[in-house]
């Protein structure tokens, strides 16, 4: 009983549980509304996710990941200034991006409401503002590594609008307008249960200083170009398939095996969260070889698990699909012509890669390499764009599509050890070995050591 309540309190079993329940919400949110709403509808409801996703990576890419960082050896008034600039720059960046939206939606209205991002550009500028101070909430507690409070802000943002959803599948039949309505007044509901809590740091916002900015926006102008170039290697696919002739329709299909890409990363994402302010820690005050320890085995766990769950995905790919979206899409869509079981079990191949180039990408970042992080992140960007208009406007195919995102993938990996390497020293054999460890130890510590 002792060692459950451990694992149970444990930072990795909080931050994987706090996205399983995320996950799961936004898993069934999604599925109620492909199977509540026509193929092009649903696509424009991807499309106005798609844009508010790439916005947010440039608008929280600024500060978050440097404030993680610099927060993990802070003392009390460092601490203070640095929330308070982290409060400051987030809203210069909204009112710098809700300004162009506006502009932009305001006289190229026409063309922008004949396209797929008409919802974007119509309610984004108003949500962005709306959301700001519970996602600043998050990166605070993430660097405090309040992962249960993390859980309460998520299932609360998370959990009304499912139940939004719910309410529109099964008794009202809400229009894609009022859908985008009630998502922004929770998203204004959840940021005043943060303010009100104190954990967002809007209050802080005076105590910024020029010196803390400065540090911020140093390390940001490289982790915002990586944070946006990893949003880019999500949503590229997305975006050049809807200005492609294939347009809503194939946006929509699409949309589902990356969703199950998603479903994939849970483990990835919460172990991500809590190896972070670790490696970042330990390269702070100098502990190289902590930061090897922490980075070995954390990306050999998550391959092994990422082996098993590759295989079940591919496996259970029909499953997956008419689970999360109808029977519907079990078959070659008429119009479009792709299936998207097939997709599905090209991305099962993708997901063996994801661990070891995610922490590539952490490792650069903890040891105050943003930079080359950045250059990593973008090379892989360009290789997945070309990849992409040789699959859509060549060969019309959106198989090969999901092929690129292999191919970028490996390329990630390999300039994400070889620049890692001349950091810290690193052995590919020490990965899958100190993945190994990992779960002995773990299976130890369940069992009492009945198996040491």
């Amino acid at each position: 009983m002792k060692m459950l309540k451990k694992i149970v309190k444990e930072d990795n079993f909080l931050s994987l549980t706090g996205n399983l329940v995320i996950a799961f919400l936004g898993i069934s949110g999604f599925a109620l509304l492909a199977r509540s709403l026509s193929l092009d509808v649903f696509g424009e409801w991807v499309l106005f996710i798609t844009g508010g996703s790439f916005v947010e990576m440039f608008r929280f890419g600024i500060t978050n990941t440097g404030l993680i960082r610099f927060l993990s050896g802070a003392d009390d008034q460092s601490r203070t200034k640095l929330i308070g600039s982290n409060a400051l720059i987030g809203l210069g960046a909204t009112i710098l991006i809700a300004v162009i939206l506006v502009f932009c939606y305001t006289f190229f209205n026409e063309a922008i409401s004949n396209s797929g991002y008409n919802l974007f550009f119509k309610w984004y500028p108003l949500l962005a503002f709306l959301n700001l101070p519970w996602n600043n909430a998050l990166v605070v507690l993430q660097a405090d590594r309040k992962y249960d409070k993390i859980l309460i802000i998520k299932s609360i943002n998370s959990g009304l609008f499912f139940l939004v959803i719910v309410v529109n599948f099964f008794f009202i039949e809400l229009q894609l307008n009022e859908l985008v309505i009630a998502l922004v007044i929770i998203n204004a509901f959840t940021s005043l249960i943060t303010i009100v809590l104190g954990w967002d740091g809007t209050k802080l916002i005076t105590k910024a200083t020029r010196e803390t900015n400065k540090i911020l926006l140093d390390f940001g102008k490289y982790t915002t170009f990586t944070l946006i170039g990893t949003n880019l290697l999500r949503s590229a696919d997305t975006l050049i398939i809807s200005l492609s002739p294939m347009g809503n329709a194939a946006v929509a299909l699409y949309s589902i095996p990356l969703k199950l890409t998603e479903l994939q990363q849970i483990p990835l994402r919460s172990f991500v969260a809590t190896a972070f302010p670790k490696m970042s820690k330990a390269s702070v005050q100098g502990k190289v070889q902590e930061v090897k320890d922490l980075f070995y085995t954390y990306s050999g766990a998550l391959t092994y698990l990422f082996v098993l769950m590759s295989l079940f995905t591919f496996v259970f790919a029909e499953f997956l699909v008419l689970i999360l979206s109808g029977e519907q899409y079990l078959v070659v869509d008429p119009v479009t012509g792709f299936n998207v079981v097939d997709i599905v079990r090209v991305f099962s191949l993708y997901g063996l890669l994801l661990p070891i180039d995610r922490m590539t990408g952490i490792g650069l970042d903890s040891v105050n390499k943003p930079n080359i992080n950045a250059v990593k992140v973008f090379v892989m960007v360009a290789a997945n764009v070309i990849g992409d208009f040789i699959a859509i406007f060549i060969f019309k195919s959106l198989i090969l599509v999901a092929v690129a995102s292999i191919a970028f993938t490996l390329i990630g990996i390999w300039m994400g050890m070889y620049f890692l390497n001349k950091e810290l020293t690193l052995s590919y054999k020490e990965i899958f070995s100190s993945g190994i460890t990992f779960y002995k130890n773990l299976l130890n510590k369940v069992t009492n050591n009945r198996f040491a």
